[in-house]
């Protein structure tokens, strides 16, 4: 990883990036699992190397590959997980874990085994640990991945309104659809460098006119899966409607239409990178 310069400011804040662009090694340093070997990181002011301890305290964390103790009811982790972060008198411990519980969707699920719980339990288990005790950053590392739709869209929202406090939330995904729903700030990261950061919507500026949309033979889809970027397929009765991003589809009749997340992604990754990397 290189020349990421950051700041986040309070709210979600989306860190976008194919697998492997360098996202949960950042996300790794942030919560002090890992050291840069170049650079600074400053939380409320303070450095991150030279203040561990502090900083700790100010962060929740929900990492990609979230653990728990199987054996321990979903309560008995939620109370280990808050004397971890610091609540040790048990009376205030107790009403915290509880309401985190109802807070999560989990307070019906309390008593039953943390090993026993549905993919989305699990992970709403896992946001309620890295939000007890109230920290003033939470970290979460692709937490909708294997979720069903209706999960990850609960999921989205439980974050969402954790925003209403005085906290930053750091969203770190591979799902355009996470980010969109809602970071009002994000950054793009490809192969360790920093490419973008802005409010979605500038992204999605940057789009505008480069989206299209056509109505295609059969023999003619196998041409444009040669010359665009695919985003979208459907099955229709005279072959395929199909979106592309492209700089212009000269080739073939195309409507253009208005461009979402995806689109800009797919396009400032394949189009805008590729075009700049080519003229150096």
């Amino acid at each position: 990883m290189s020349d990421i310069n950051l700041v986040i400011e309070n709210g979600m804040f989306g860190l976008l990036g194919p697998n492997g662009a360098g996202k949960s090694t950042l996300m790794r340093i942030l919560v002090t699992l890992m050291k840069p070997t170049t650079g600074k990181v400053l939380v409320n002011g303070m450095d991150l190397q030279k203040n561990r301890r502090q900083v700790r305290e100010l962060l929740g964390y929900l990492p990609q590959d979230f653990r728990f103790f199987a054996k321990y009811s979903t309560w008995e982790f939620l109370d280990y997980s808050a004397r971890l972060a610091g609540l040790k008198n048990r009376s205030v411990r107790n009403r915290e874990v509880e309401q985190m519980l109802e807070q999560v969707g989990l307070f019906e699920a309390r008593d039953r085994k943390a090993g026993k719980l549905s993919g989305g339990m699990k992970r709403r288990l896992g946001i309620a640990q890295a939000l007890i005790g109230n920290p003033r950053i939470v970290i979460v590392d692709e937490p909708t991945t294997g979720l069903d739709p209706d999960e990850r869209i609960r999921f989205r929202n439980l974050l969402s309104k954790m925003t209403e406090k005085e906290m930053i939330i750091i969203l770190s995904t591979h799902i355009v659809g996470d980010i969109s729903s809602t970071c009002r700030s994000m950054a793009l990261l490809d192969r360790g460098k920093l490419v973008f950061e802005g409010p979605p919507d500038k992204l999605i500026e940057q789009t505008r006119g480069h989206v299209f949309q056509m109505n295609v033979s059969n023999r003619e889809f196998e041409d444009i899966k040669e010359k665009y970027s695919v985003i979208s397929t459907i099955p229709a009765i005279n072959g395929w409607d199909v979106q592309v991003v492209a700089d212009h589809t000269d080739s073939y009749p195309s409507v253009s239409i208005e461009p979402n997340l995806e689109h800009a992604y797919v396009y400032f990754m394949e189009l805008v990178l590729n075009q700049k990397q080519e003229a150096y």
